[in-house]
């Protein structure tokens, strides 16, 4: 392997790599619910982690991340792969606690490439108090790499798909682009300066962001937009809070070089399967002006992408200050509207 182009020897890097969500979504439906009074967040409701009561006052939140690289360092591979894999936890508003490694790397892998696959997920996992406490490597001719984090939660304070509210302001953290341009990375057709803009969001941990608005009252919904992209995402919530979501495109933050990406054609399918996910929800509104760019952007899968909040008006300038004030790029998306779940975009 390469230790220069990991991107090289994969089909998919990251989030991209994902099962397209419609078809994932259509085995689990034909699943058997479980039933379980201290289960209070499962498979079956497409949320970021699952959360299990373990008393009135205390639960674990779980979830598993993990994915073929999509940049060639090996050191910010491992950086990303974490930060992504945190990120469930920090977007049902808990606290990180332990991690295992998951490894899938082939025979005659370099070494020396693992193990800076290792090093950068644990300085990052050093950075979010999260202790590696083993882990699991199976040989596989394509390298994947991620972590099974659990943590701690207040299960009066689980922040799900299902809680925006009609009124509430729509908050994003991080721009978007993350898959379009490490595909653009993998085909050789990006920019240095678009992989930099893009490696120093995706290893950007979203504890920050977590931090900063669970600080406040008025936060009603909060998940983290990743493999199916906003739309796909936005789906979710939209279906699981009964509720409509109206995006103002030209607000949805977008990293340098996105929409150059997708104008050169660097497409990743996990795109494409977002699409076909979410489309059927999505709503142009037909005064807007929205260029396929902009419009495809929507959909982009993103890796260790930023949370997306649903908060009350009346607490939404306050929260939005506060994130400012961390360093983070927050901005006003949209507004929840009452009615039938769907995306409006303006």
């Amino acid at each position: 392997m390469n230790s220069m182009r990991l991107t090289q020897h994969v089909k998919a890097g990251g989030c991209a790599s994902k099962l397209a969500p419609g078809s994932l979504r259509a085995v689990l439906d034909r699943l058997p619910q479980q039933i379980d009074p201290n289960l209070l967040v499962g498979f079956d409701q497409s949320d970021d982690a699952g959360v299990y009561r373990i008393s009135d006052h205390l639960a674990v939140v779980q979830t598993v991340d993990f994915f073929t690289p999509m940049v060639d360092d090996p050191f910010t591979f491992g950086q990303i792969a974490a930060a992504n894999a945190l990120s469930d936890v920090y977007a049902m508003g808990g606290r990180p606690l332990t991690s295992l490694a998951i490894v899938c790397y082939p025979q005659d892998g370099d070494l020396d490439v693992l193990g800076q696959t290792l090093r950068g997920g644990l300085e990052k996992m050093r950075e979010a108090g999260c202790t590696i406490v083993g882990g699991h490597s199976v040989r596989d001719p394509e390298m994947k790499f991620g972590y099974a984090v659990t943590g701690l939660i207040d299960p009066q304070r689980v922040y799900t798909n299902a809680g925006a509210r009609p009124g509430d302001a729509l908050l994003l953290t991080k721009p978007l682009g993350t898959g379009v341009i490490t595909t653009a990375l993998k085909l050789g057709k990006a920019q240095e300066s678009w992989v930099d803009a893009a490696v120093q969001s995706m290893t950007a941990l979203n504890l920050t962001a977590a931090t900063a608005a669970s600080a406040h009252e008025g936060v009603h919904g909060m998940t983290d937009i990743t493999g199916f992209g906003l739309m796909g995402h936005g789906r979710e919530v939209a279906l699981a809070s009964r509720v409509a979501l109206e995006i103002e495109t030209e607000k949805v933050p977008r990293l340098a070089g996105a929409l150059d990406a997708i104008a050169l054609g660097t497409i990743p399918g996990g795109l494409l399967s977002n699409r076909e996910y979410a489309e059927c929800l999505v709503c142009v509104d037909p005064s807007a002006k929205i260029s396929e760019e902009i419009y495809t952007l929507m959909f982009d899968p993103q890796t260790s992408g930023g949370l997306l909040l649903s908060v009350s008006e009346a607490a939404s300038t306050a929260i939005l200050a506060s994130l400012l004030e961390a360093g983070l790029g927050a901005v006003r998306i949209g507004t929840v509207l009452d009615g039938e779940p769907r995306i409006i975009l303006r």
